[in-house]
């Protein structure tokens, strides 16, 4: 439970105020998560109308700070767009096994040392500004999109990101503005729900099943007038949910509908996923297929690869130009290696088997404890639960750290995310058994 804020928020204007909440955010004192006073209470303490509170908060809202969930008030986000002077806490308890990251076992990602070496050897002369995608890279993508179905023909263009984050913000930021709505899915990706509300635009949430956001719930999103809307390819965070050949044909069929709305597709585990791509991308009308390196080869690449119509290209390398400009042609090298390297695509493969025995094993072994969960492909799990508080600390206290689903969703149930990137197959019985007696409620856990 989080208790009410202790910082004290000072101010005379909704600017004023705003900026000090802002302050605490910066300095710390004021937690993600934390609980700000309802707008009369702190209205009545600053002695200042409610609305000027009002306005306060609202402007924190459009800038992504806070959110507000209706009567249980409002909160500072669980990312805010504000850097903080100090380190953020860890998740993670000393002594607890970590299964809260979504990242990838270190011990599965391709040694890099090898390739370094090479490139060093093969360095050319120092180079200067104005640098874009490397040709070398642009048709090693192509090539894999063409693999892949993604449409790849002379209307089609490819653009180089740092990192799949950075491909959404620069395309959303290039085709919406400010009170524009977008569709995700819900649960999605904390990060995208983070950067949706930065970006002064509104979630429209929609529910994804086992094969993928559901087709009544892009519907309603589109009947809802979003702009865009992200999906998750395959390995959808925090589910294991993967596109159907069959659902995405369907998707297709209600996105011709709306042949404006920008469709932008997250492929984030890449050569990770164990089952083909079924792909949205459909040439005359913008689209952007996103693909990190980051799953397969090391999140500290920061490299993505992005196909689609050239207007959307060009409007993602327009705002590039504006901030960053290109990605760092040494990167982009490596990433040429590590797709040319035969002993990186085994030790890629060998990563995608581990983690579907790990998966497998963790959903079977909670099935035979009478707890359903979700995870068809990818590095997590998705467990429903009642209590999603009580079932994280239970877990904790059992020595088991895992991401409470409220960082996830919007208004899907209650849920908690396992990541299996830190999971021991020899461990699996025993975290089943934790997830089991977490899940299972505060008089169950008493008996333990």
């Amino acid at each position: 439970m989080i208790v009410p804020v202790r910082y004290q928020i000072a101010g005379r204007s909704a600017a004023e105020i705003a900026a000090s909440v802002e302050d605490g955010v910066r300095s710390g004192a004021l937690a993600p998560g934390q609980l700000l006073p309802p707008v009369r209470a702190l209205a009545q303490g600053l002695g200042v109308a409610p609305a000027t509170v009002a306005a306060a908060y609202r402007s924190l809202r459009e800038r992504g700070i806070v959110e507000t969930a209706g009567r249980k008030g409002t909160r500072i986000r669980p990312a805010p767009p504000v850097a903080t002077r100090i380190a953020r806490p860890v998740v993670a308890p000393p002594g607890t096994v970590d299964l809260s990251t979504g990242e990838p076992d270190r011990c599965l990602l391709p040694a890099l040392g090898p390739l370094l070496r090479r490139l060093a050897t093969e360095a050319a002369e120092p180079l200067g500004y104005g640098y874009g995608p490397l040709p070398e890279l642009v048709d090693a993508a192509r090539r894999r999109f063409a693999a892949d179905g993604v449409p790849v023909g002379d209307e089609t263009a490819i653009a180089v990101t740092s990192g799949a984050l950075d491909a959404v913000e620069r395309l959303l930021a290039s085709r919406l503005r400010m009170g524009d709505r977008v569709g995700i899915e819900d649960p999605c990706w904390a990060n995208l729900i983070d950067l949706v509300a930065a970006l002064g635009l509104q979630a429209v949430p929609i529910p994804v099943d086992d094969e993928g956001p559901t087709v009544d719930g892009l519907r309603r999103a589109l009947a809802a007038g979003v702009s865009a809307v992200v999906v998750t390819s395959r390995a959808h965070n925090p589910t294991g949910a993967s596109v159907s050949a069959e659902r995405a044909a369907r998707l297709r069929r209600v996105l011709a509908g709306a042949p404006d709305v920008l469709v932008i597709e997250d492929d984030h585990a890449a050569e990770l996923a164990e089952v083909p791509l079924s792909t949205l991308a459909t040439p005359g009308r913008p689209w952007a297929f996103v693909r990190s390196l980051s799953k397969p080869y090391g999140p500290d690449l920061r490299v993505a690869v992005v196909a689609g119509d050239e207007a959307t290209i060009a409007r993602l390398e327009g705002r590039q130009q504006l901030g960053s400009r290109w990605v760092s042609t040494l990167l982009q090298r490596l990433a040429v290696s590590l797709w040319r390297d035969d002993r990186v695509a085994a030790t890629v493969a060998r990563a995608r088997a581990e983690y579907g025995r790990r998966r497998a094993a963790l959903v079977s072994a909670l099935a035979e404890r009478g707890v359903p969960a979700r995870g068809h492909t990818g590095i997590n799990v998705w467990v429903p639960v009642e209590d999603e508080a009580g079932a994280v600390a239970a877990l904790r206290d059992l020595g088991y750290a895992v991401a409470p689903g409220s960082l996830f969703r919007l208004h899907t149930p209650p849920g908690l995310r396992i990541s299996i990137g830190g999971l021991d197959l020899s461990d699996v019985n025993r975290v089943a058994d934790a997830v089991a007696t977490a899940v299972a409620g505060p008089a169950v856990r008493a008996t333990v």
